[in-house]
């Protein structure tokens, strides 16, 4: 039955399944718990709230027998490079995950599928389907299952594909063989390190996400502060520097999934064109994207500092005018950041 679960999920769309235990060993919850005390969660008071149940699955889902972990790849097969993007000041740069359609959404209902298929082959069981939306340790489960490993970036590793994949989780009641896990194979090799852009990555295999670019324009809900805002560049939506400058991403495969693939030229888009969209038109655009979460306000912040980055020009400065007595004052305070950086005084 195991093999034919891992079988069945790559009919579903998944790149590769294993299976693990419902526990992780107390080394997971110490790291859990130091990790916290030293505040590198900031704001995501989620991550304290939901305390140890993060590393104890078993509680997660009481009765739960075995975990079936899942990745599957999405990197935009025809995007536009995203090396040369960043190069560019001019462009907007969006981390690849989110340029096509919310990965929630298609990981839960291929997980769903799955679960049916096994149920009609030994009849009902208990199971919940997750994906980056619970309080459960994706990454440890998926490494103790032998899905990859833990690269010093703290993302899962794969000799074969890398790391540019989401991660899903198959609770089941189903007693199944479990995997054995993998050994790391990131060695001496620091490039992780080295590319973050803001220093988040503090020490192998730990992230201060108060640094983490990912964070600051996704997670925290005010000002970005004002000593990191240069070093973001143009990244208005996440970060990939430390995925793309991982040797192992050599061997990464694109997306195949077609909910993925790029969306309203975002891959391509110049930060003065996004923004100029209206509320209305961020909530169209957005509709079904997981850039949608973040709202209006934070994505015109974050294109605020991108445009603060930008090389000086007439159209920057317009731009940035045209928003400098918007009613939002989290957007007010970090245009006039941005004009001071394209030396137009304060209006305030």
């Amino acid at each position: 039955m195991a093999r034919q679960i891992k079988a069945w999920s790559r009919e579903f769309g998944f790149a590769d399944a294993h299976i693990t235990r419902p526990s992780l060993p107390a080394e997971a919850e110490r790291r859990l718990a130091d990790w916290l005390a030293a505040g590198f969660h900031g704001e995501m008071d989620y991550m304290q709230r939901h305390g140890a149940m993060r590393v104890r699955p078993d509680e997660l889902v009481p009765g739960t027998l075995s975990i079936v972990s899942v990745r599957m790849n999405y990197w935009p097969a025809h995007a536009a490079d995203a090396a040369t993007q960043l190069q560019d000041g001019q462009q907007a740069y969006l981390s690849r995950y989110a340029l096509g359609r919310d990965y929630h959404k298609v990981l839960r209902g291929r997980l769903q599928k799955l679960a049916d298929r096994i149920q009609a082959a030994v009849g009902p069981i208990g199971h919940r389907a997750f994906t980056d939306s619970a309080p459960v340790a994706e990454v440890a489960l998926a490494a103790q299952a032998g899905l990859g490993w833990r690269g010093k970036h703290t993302l899962l590793l794969t000799r074969e594909q890398g790391s540019l994949f989401f991660l899903g989780e198959l609770f089941t009641t189903l007693p199944l063989p479990a995997d054995p896990p993998q050994q790391e194979h990131c060695g001496r090799c620091r490039s992780c390190l080295d590319a973050c852009p803001t220093g988040a990555i503090v020490a192998p295999y730990q992230v201060d996400a108060r640094r983490c670019i990912s964070y600051l324009t996704i997670e925290l809900a005010g000002a970005i502060p004002v000593a990191l805002r240069p070093l973001i560049g143009n990244r208005v939506y996440g970060c990939d520097d430390c995925q793309l400058a991982c040797p192992w991403n050599r061997f990464a495969a694109a997306g195949a999934e077609a909910d993925f693939d790029v969306r309203h030229g975002l891959d391509r888009a110049s930060l003065v064109e996004l923004f100029a969209w209206s509320e209305a038109d961020f909530g169209a655009r957005m509709a079904g994207s997981p850039i949608y979460r973040i709202g209006y306000q934070r994505w015109l912040r974050n294109l605020a500092v991108g445009l603060g980055n930008a090389p000086s020009s007439d159209e920057v400065r317009a731009a940035l005018l045209a928003r400098a007595d918007d009613p939002s004052a989290l957007v007010r305070e970090h245009v006039a950041w941005a004009l001071a950086r394209h030396g137009v005084p304060s209006r305030e």
